[in-house]
């Protein structure tokens, strides 16, 4: 570990299953049962019960896929209105304990209580009161994961899951990581950690024999980063206030399209939508990106970026056909998107201060 870098209690808290729970709670009939949220026939997994995991579902599994795996399994439609309602319930309770918290999605987040508003020196005592104040209020279950960086957060919330915490001491963090599995390590993919098998790396202490310029060979950019973390070293600052990069609308279709007047009607809707969620929050930017996914799964994406911004639903349309124009094959298409980046929200610095104290205490669980 990097002893010259204060330490810092990091909390990242993860809701177990979160869409199918929800659906779970909020229909007692669903209770016990292996469920999926998204569309039976057409689309993916969105959410998958702990019931249907036991069968091999996934999330971003075809459908198709996931029923052959669990032939009794049951697809609910997702409401994403519910979970984010329940979403800005569970924030609302993070925000009791310290305003450094950094949402990564509806259903997860990193928490910095090295300061925190209740003055509780155990990171682990602030952890199993949250996990329980989201589950009297919502009857939902969480797992958390509390260590000194984010990456060790990260990777502890999965140990104990579902409903479960673990904590990372400081002192046992090099221990932890040495004996940690590489396919474990947060931002190891299947195809990374492949290649690490092939070059015996299999643990967190095979990875660190290896030097940094051996790794960045290997890896390319990320090769640091893996030199750094299997150090305990990740300096990565909970950020609360996170800039929008992209939005972006998107169709799944129960029939596939073929039909150029039905592109455009797809087009033209997506363009509307796009503008309403802009609109909203008085965003504007500067790229707008196709995304086009056939029949067969194959996915085309261009893009035109302009000087000026994208400002209106017509502009958004009338680029989208461009960029409809240059696809690759006429095939019959299964979903159609359309997302805007270079956003002016890259323009506005949006500066937190991050407190940087060293750990009075450190409560085993």
């Amino acid at each position: 570990m990097d002893s010259s870098f204060p330490l810092r209690k990091i909390i990242h808290v993860d809701m177990d299953a979160f869409y199918a729970s929800v659906e779970q709670h909020d229909n007692p009939a669903l209770k016990g049962k292996a469920i999926a949220v998204g569309g039976e026939h057409r689309g993916v997994v969105a959410a998958a019960s702990y019931e249907a995991r036991k069968f091999g579902v996934r999330s971003a599994m075809p459908s198709k896929t996931a029923k052959e795996k669990c032939p009794h399994l049951i697809f609910v439609s997702p409401r994403f209105q519910r979970y984010k309602e329940i979403s800005r319930k569970i924030r609302e309770i993070f925000y009791e304990y310290t305003d450094l918290v950094e949402p990564l999605s509806l259903d997860e987040a990193y928490l910095d209580v090295t300061e925190n508003k209740k003055e509780i020196e155990s990171a682990n005592q602030i952890a199993r009161e949250i996990r329980q104040k989201i589950f009297e209020q919502t009857g939902l279950t969480a797992s958390a994961g509390i260590s000194i960086n984010k990456f060790l957060a990260k990777v502890a919330s999965d140990i104990n899951k579902p409903n479960g915490q673990k904590t990372i001491h400081p002192d046992k963090v090099e221990s932890f990581l040495e004996e940690l599995p590489v396919e474990k390590f947060y931002g190891v993919g299947k195809v990374t950690a492949n290649k690490m098998f092939s070059l015996g790396i299999y643990k967190g202490k095979d990875l660190k024999k290896r030097s940094i310029e051996d790794l960045t060979r290997l890896f390319g950019k990320s090769g640091a980063y893996y030199y750094n973390v299997v150090r305990g070293i990740h300096h990565s600052e909970v950020k609360p206030h996170r800039i929008q990069k992209s939005v972006a609308v998107e169709r799944t279709f129960f029939e596939d399209l073929f039909d150029e007047q039905q592109i455009d009607e797809k087009l033209k809707s997506l363009s509307e939508e796009l503008q309403n969620r802009l609109q909203k929050n008085n965003i504007f930017g500067r790229t707008l990106t196709l995304k086009i996914k056939y029949k067969d799964f194959s996915l085309f994406t261009r893009s035109i970026t302009r000087e000026e911004y994208f400002s209106s639903a017509e502009q958004y349309f009338n680029t989208g056909k461009q960029l409809w124009e240059l696809r690759p094959f006429d095939k019959p298409v299964r979903l159609l998107g359309l997302s805007l980046s270079q956003l002016n929200t890259d323009e506005k610095k949006l500066v937190s201060v991050q407190l940087k104290i060293p750990f009075k205490e450190f409560e085993d669980q």
